[in-house]
């Protein structure tokens, strides 16, 4: 009785160790670490480019980042390129006052794609200078990024996993108390068995 009871508790550990080995993978799933502009921004100057940048790094092809103005119409010039973490495209010179969006669909060799979209908000100037001939990153906010969830059923997944792995945990723990004080019973009975000899 008290090997199955070993086994008992091995099992469990075993299944708990399984949980937690499967929501360390699921945690570690790629997501979206950092924009530029940062997410929700109100910019005075108009960027040259628009970054994106995951927590893994990205494959170079099947990538895309769609830039709009307020009036939905594209403001990007096509120019994606993928750097390790960062993909960055280039915009047409921007006019218009208003919400520009930014859509995503970013690749990496390790998960499913990751798609989602953020806005910032552009003020411009009463006059349009000629924009300068290279790209310059545009930093409006001195604070940490906002980190993105583009999907959030991987975040329920894991909560669902963890859930049963706990009810499992239970489950197996009762079950062994239970084994345990069947022994504990089994043995006072023999014990008393033989005392009555």
């Amino acid at each position: 009785m008290k090997s199955r009871f070993w086994a008992y508790l091995m099992a469990a550990t075993v299944l708990a160790a399984s949980f937690s080995l499967g929501l360390s993978a699921a945690a570690q799933a790629n997501s979206i670490v950092a924009t530029s502009p940062v997410v929700g921004s109100v910019l005075a100057v108009a960027p040259n480019a628009i970054s994106v940048t995951a927590a893994s790094s990205l494959l170079d092809q099947g990538n895309s980042l769609v830039v709009t103005d307020p009036a939905g119409k594209q403001v990007d010039d096509g120019s994606l390129t993928i750097s390790d973490t960062t993909a960055v495209i280039g915009l047409k010179p921007l006019t218009a006052s208003g919400i520009y969006s930014v859509a995503y669909t970013i690749l990496s060799a390790t998960d499913a794609p990751l798609t989602g979209s953020f806005t910032f908000l552009f003020n411009a100037p009463a006059s349009i200078t000629a924009p300068s001939a290279a790209p310059t990153p545009v930093m409006t906010s001195s604070t940490k990024p906002k980190v993105l969830t583009s999907n959030s059923s991987a975040t329920v997944t894991m909560i669902v996993f963890l859930v049963l792995a706990t009810l499992v945990a239970i489950f197996l723990l009762w079950y062994a108390r239970m084994i345990l004080m069947q022994s504990r019973k089994s043995r006072k009975s023999a014990a008393r068995k033989r005392s009555a000899k």
